[in-house]
């Protein structure tokens, strides 16, 4: 109770997760056991970050860095305009099938959410549309990023829980996809109510190859990275290291808009954003391990089973746990404690742990645009200058989307596994 409590102030007091997580853990332990019993933790925080899949996380951050600063970014809207352009409300349309191909490039949602704010929230803004619901088309395309691979969030479940990171990378595609699409309908049948611009100009068959073209070589990093770990030729590991090696070689030598002092300045920024990443593992792997010592687990999965009697009662009441707690806290510290808890009870049911997976990923990648504590609302209102609670009105049918979704994608295993059943990860 007293290690609750403290953590709920904590948070309120605007302590950040990370180290609200290791005050906390700190507690826990010496109320349990005594300086001695605590004097464990360092040994515990560095188990929780000696798993060697974590090394393809600064990779991917910085790949991703990269490959926004040469102007890749620019590519692909020019892209997904000259393909969706033409419908009403385009660039919207637009921000949503580019929020697919930058997925591919940077695996975080909130890297998606800065770049597309800088430049199409403005640009929409100019052609006629409101503020906030740029915003939150943005927001709500935003999550594809970390649902299609490369994905950090798949490499933390896929380490911690033994899981192929290959197998959700694959898992990962259809649902991405699918998110994208039922964006795009919400957009569809919101346009005459936004009152969104009229459509605009289709492209012609030659602009569309033109502009396939010109961002070939950003369509060609997701196909190295995802042919690469899917045909068994380099680890996830490796496939972060090549995606650096790649986007460096386009940046010195393809387009040449890539200095020295550019590369230092993203290593100091990737540093950082994997610091904070990994100080929230290395926090939460202590306090997972007290939270597993006290047995709180085999209390919750007790309390599941007793309250849902069914397989889908179970299921839904775990999604709805990470709905919930993915509002108000770091889903890479929810993904740390509690998969080790639910992940088993989905086992019991059933659901295979590659599929479990996608169900955590997307119900957390979700949670990334809810209020209070969404990262993705933070980024947008910082970058925009747009106010947080006018962006989240404007997201609500984006969201009853995209949850409505998950559920789908819980319910229909065959799904979410013909893409990894296929390529021979079970």
């Amino acid at each position: 109770m007293i290690v609750g409590l403290l953590f709920v102030v904590l948070l309120l007091f605007g302590m950040p997760i990370g180290f609200a997580i290791g005050i906390v853990a700190f507690v826990g332990l010496y109320q349990t056991g005594g300086a001695s019993f605590a004097a464990q933790a360092p040994g515990k925080m560095f188990n929780g970050l000696n798993i060697f899949p974590f090394l393809a996380m600064p990779f991917f951050i910085l790949a991703g860095e990269i490959m926004n600063h040469i102007g890749i970014t620019s590519r692909l809207v020019k892209l997904a305009q000259s393909i969706v352009g033409h419908l009403r409300g385009g660039l919207a349309h637009t921000n949503m099938l580019a929020s697919v191909f930058f997925a591919g490039l940077s695996g975080a949602a909130t890297a998606d959410a800065a770049a597309f704010g800088r430049t199409l929230v403005p640009e929409m803004v100019r052609e006629g549309y409101r503020r906030d619901y740029a915003c939150a088309v943005t927001a709500a395309g935003s999550i594809i990023g970390p649902t299609i691979p490369p994905s950090g969030l798949m490499v933390v479940y896929g380490s911690l829980m033994g899981v192929s990171v290959g197998g959700l990378f694959a898992a990962g595609i259809i649902p991405g996809i699918l998110i994208c699409a039922t964006c795009m309908a919400v957009i569809w049948f919101g346009a005459k109510r936004n009152n969104l611009p009229v459509a605009g100009k289709r492209a012609s068959f030659i602009e569309v190859v033109a502009a396939a073209r010109h961002s070939l070589t950003a369509l060609l990093m997701p196909a190295i990275i995802l042919g690469g770990i899917l045909g068994g030729l380099f680890t996830p590991t490796e496939a972060a290291s090549i995606a650096v090696g790649y986007a460096l070689f386009l940046g010195f030598f393809i387009y040449r808009n890539l200095s020295v002092h550019d590369l230092i300045t993203m290593l100091i920024r990737t540093g950082r954003i994997t610091g904070v990443i990994f100080v929230i593992i290395a926090f939460a792997a202590v306090l997972g391990w007290w939270i597993s010592f006290n047995r709180f687990p085999q209390a919750l999965a007790e309390l599941v089973v007793s309250v849902a009697t069914e397989p889908w009662m179970v299921l839904t009441l775990i999604i709805i746990i990470l709905l919930a707690i993915g509002m108000i806290m770091d889903i890479t510290a929810i993904l740390i404690i509690l998969a080790p808890i639910l992940v088993p009870l989905t086992s019991e049911i059933g659901i295979q742990p590659i599929h479990a997976g996608i169900i955590f990923v997307t119900a957390l990648n979700i949670s990334l645009m809810t209020p209070p504590v969404g990262a993705c609302l933070f980024v947008l209102s910082s970058v925009t200058g747009e106010r947080i609670e006018r962006i989240a009105a404007k997201l609500w049918p984006f969201l009853l989307a995209e949850v409505s979704l998950l559920f789908v994608l819980a319910f229909w295993p065959k799904l979410v596994m013909f893409l990894p059943n296929a390529l021979g990860f079970r």
